[in-house]
């Protein structure tokens, strides 16, 4: 089987929208809930729904796939699982270094929906001496100082960061020196990296906000501008702030269009 280092996908080279690139791991997972339970085809509206999103824009991101389904009958789910499975990359192995073992790290190691979706953990690493050699998920810790080699032998190209905000750069930087051309970053800081680079960013406070600006909004209008309700429900000025800025920043941001979250 193919590794992460033969081979990238050609959605870019191929004109396909980052924001379609972002929206094609929504279809993959509804398709693959009607496949398993034998679904055969399914209508562009019924996907649209399962995905949530509208029928018009999935048809346009299947454009770019060079799928148009069959008027009356809908599109083949188990093609499509293939088409877009290959268009992700997601027909080879993909090698990854989790960096940073801690509550969160140990969690992303034990997550089992990796293996599943093409993605291999071929390593976990830590900078806490203690820590080397204690199995985490079935996988021997290794300490920073194998970093690099950990990279080059394994063909790893994709490196998850789940450390301190404060050692996240410094890793990223040693990631990228190694070879690795993306990164799952969920370090609570903003990385730096060179153009070719790749950075998803999870950020659970950041959606946590963005929840409270929806919930001050609900409450602000079940109240109405005669109830005399503050426009932050009681809630500090400051987070509301916050909120409406990142509600903004997952319209467009550094890292891509739409935030990067852990799949279902």
């Amino acid at each position: 089987m193919a590794t992460g280092r033969t081979h990238r996908p050609a959605t870019r080279s191929r004109g396909i929208p980052e924001a379609t690139v972002a929206r094609l791991p929504l279809y993959l997972r509804a398709l693959t809930a009607l496949s398993e339970r034998s679904v055969p085809t399914v209508s562009s509206e019924e996907l649209a729904a399962a995905a949530g999103v509208n029928s018009a824009k999935l048809r346009k991101d299947f454009s770019y796939l060079g799928s148009y389904g069959t008027r009356g009958v809908g599109y083949d789910v188990e093609y499509l699982v293939y088409q877009i499975s290959r268009e992700l990359g997601l027909t080879q192995d993909w090698p990854v270094v989790i960096v940073g073992i801690g509550n969160l790290g140990a969690a992303l190691a034990n997550y089992g929906g990796f293996a599943s979706r093409g993605f291999r953990v071929a390593a976990l690493i830590d900078a806490d001496p203690a820590m080397a050699g204690k199995p985490v998920a079935g996988i021997a810790v290794q300490h920073t100082d194998e970093l690099e080699h950990i990279i080059e032998s394994n063909g790893v190209s994709i490196g998850v960061i789940a450390t301190p905000a404060g050692a996240a750069q410094q890793v990223c930087d040693r990631l990228v020196a190694a070879g690795v051309t993306s990164i799952l970053n969920f370090a609570p800081t903003v990385l730096t990296v060179p153009d070719g680079v790749d950075v998803r960013k999870v950020d659970l406070s950041i959606e946590l906000q963005i929840l409270a600006f929806h919930e001050q909004r609900k409450a602000g209008e079940e109240t109405g501008p005669e109830g005399g309700a503050p426009t932050t429900s009681g809630r500090p000025a400051a987070v509301a702030a916050a909120a409406e800025a990142a509600v903004a920043g997952e319209r467009k941001g550094p890292d891509g269009d739409v935030p990067a979250v852990m799949p279902a």
